[in-house]
């Protein structure tokens, strides 16, 4: 019987060691790339095609630089809740402070990306969604419009401020208005996947019929932002719109839920709005081929993502009024809304 000396012992055991070692790597850097939104539901991360930026804000970069009252942890709005219950802020008014905050943001230098649908008769809003953009929205950050439409020479050419451009993008139009809805998600994704992701660090995805109303700032960036639809902030979950048949994939049980978010308003980093729009037309496209449309087709969808994918800031209503709802007590200041318009008119379909 043959038995191996010592020396080929020891390059055995060598040798075990270092395969054991390249599988245990393997599977570590298999599970880094996990992120874990819930118990339910594991996500794995895609590639992303988004330019890699150093964002992080050091504080030695802004020593010195502001003088601005100190903040309190005991004195500051009582009658609307700051904080989710998983700690994500909500931007309400009087809830952050503008030049500390935009100064903060302004060192990083970041350019936003906006995306608004402007098919059919909707092509009419543009001009004003712009013009009150340029007032409003990021004023004196890079802002990159990306305006999807059917009828690329009806859209107005409207002055903008420096470091602000316009991109018009040429899609199909559709008889149904809930498949041009549906598929928003299917074309941002599209869209970052071949410029935007290389162009913009941030993006907020924006219905076209609303105008811009007061300050939106850097008070809004954060990674995954959702908003709060102003219909329903004041009622019980089992009252939300959601999608509740189960054979769907945008599906939220009665007892499940923790605001309803509005989807003329979703955004943040480009790679989570890449996750977000890719995970919502996957869900989308396997309903569709199970003969099955949401209730509010891409907003549904949006629902059912952020329950289980959490927003890391959520906006207050004030990010997304209407203009048909008075103003409560709570919104002090209306930022964005939706404009008062005819459906009938303007929609393909009824």
């Amino acid at each position: 019987m043959f038995f191996p000396c010592k020396k080929t012992c020891i390059l055995l055991v060598i040798f075990g060691l270092v395969i054991w070692y390249l599988y245990l790597h393997d599977v570590l850097k298999r599970w880094g790339s996990l992120v874990i939104s819930n118990t339910a539901e594991i996500m794995v991360l895609p590639e992303r095609p988004c330019r890699t930026r150093d964002l992080d804000m050091a504080s030695s970069e802004i020593e010195n630089r502001l003088s601005y009252k100190q903040p309190s942890v005991l004195v500051g709005r009582t009658d609307v809740v700051a904080v989710t219950p998983w700690l994500a802020p909500i931007v309400w008014e009087k809830t952050f402070n503008v030049e500390l905050i935009d100064d903060i943001y302004k060192r990083i230098n970041p350019t936003i990306a906006i995306t608004v649908f402007a098919v059919g008769k909707y092509v009419k809003f543009v001009q004003d969604f712009l013009e009150t953009a340029e007032k409003h929205f990021m004023v004196s950050f890079n802002v990159r419009y990306y305006v999807f439409t059917d009828q690329p020479h009806k859209i107005p050419s409207v002055k903008l401020n420096e470091g602000r451009y316009l991109h018009v993008k040429n899609i199909s139009g559709s008889t149904r208005w809930q498949e041009i809805s549906a598929r928003r998600m299917e074309f941002i994704q599209k869209a970052i996947e071949s410029n935007i992701g290389k162009e913009a660090d941030y993006i907020f995805c924006l219905d076209v019929d609303s105008k811009f109303k007061d300050r939106w700032g850097a008070e809004t960036l954060d990674r995954l932002v959702a908003v709060i639809h102003p219909g329903y902030y004041e009622s019980d979950r089992k009252q939300f719109p959601y999608e509740r048949r189960s054979a769907s994939l945008a599906y939220i049980p009665m007892d499940q839920g923790d605001y309803y978010y509005g989807g003329a308003v979703f955004g943040g980093r480009v790679e989570y709005v890449y996750n977000l729009t890719k995970k919502c037309r996957k869900a989308f496209e396997k309903d569709k081929e199970n003969s099955i449309e949401a209730a509010w087709q891409e907003e549904s969808h949006l629902n059912r993502y952020l329950l289980y994918n959490k927003p890391t800031k959520v906006l207050s209503p004030e990010y997304l009024w209407q203009d048909f709802k008075d103003r409560t007590k709570e919104a002090q200041v209306i930022r964005f809304s939706g404009v008062i318009k005819n459906y009938k008119e303007i929609r393909p379909n009824k």
